[in-house]
């Protein structure tokens, strides 16, 4: 018995036609998301049994931004190559929206039947668009940016405290 280790480059699993792709089912699913959070308030929190918010207009501000976000991923998959730094902020979004809901489910302020939002909004698009980044970035650049926001957040961490 043999065994064929095939080994794709990002660049192949990733190409212009797929970061595209990739880019405007984001869209139409943010933009569906955000649409249903803005004319439903209260029911994406019916379907976890959770107590409806006192403000729905802060639920409803949280949809528009999310259909802005799908907005973007609509411009930026005409040319992920050079749109990068919006699917950058959207990556972002998907890397802290689960930190966030972390913490609030350790805290008990959410349910973890409330995770399923996570699941959907955030973790299935989180490789394709780290993917999308790695393919836009030359390598070199990809790791410069990166620790530049480390140093950024870090920097912004202990000035924040000084204030």
């Amino acid at each position: 018995m043999f065994s064929v280790k095939a080994k794709l480059k990002v660049s192949e699993i990733m190409t212009v036609k797929n970061m595209s792709l990739t880019l405007r089912l984001a869209a139409i699913y943010n933009l569906l998301w955000g649409m249903i959070a803005v004319l439903y308030p209260f029911e994406s929190f019916e379907v976890f049994r959770m107590q409806p918010p006192l403000y729905p207009q802060l639920w409803q501000c949280i949809g528009m931004i999310v259909g802005v976000y799908g907005v973007g991923y609509w411009l930026a998959a005409n040319n992920p190559m050079v749109h990068w730094p919006i699917v950058l902020v959207g990556f972002l979004g998907k890397v802290f929206g689960p930190i966030g809901f972390a913490t609030a489910l350790i805290n008990g302020e959410l349910p973890l039947e409330f995770g399923l939002n996570i699941i959907f909004n955030d973790l299935i698009w989180l490789i394709p668009f780290l993917l999308i980044l790695k393919s836009t970035l030359p390598g070199e650049l990809f790791i410069r940016k990166t620790l530049l926001l480390k140093l950024y957040v870090r920097n912004f961490k202990t000035t924040s405290k000084i204030r």
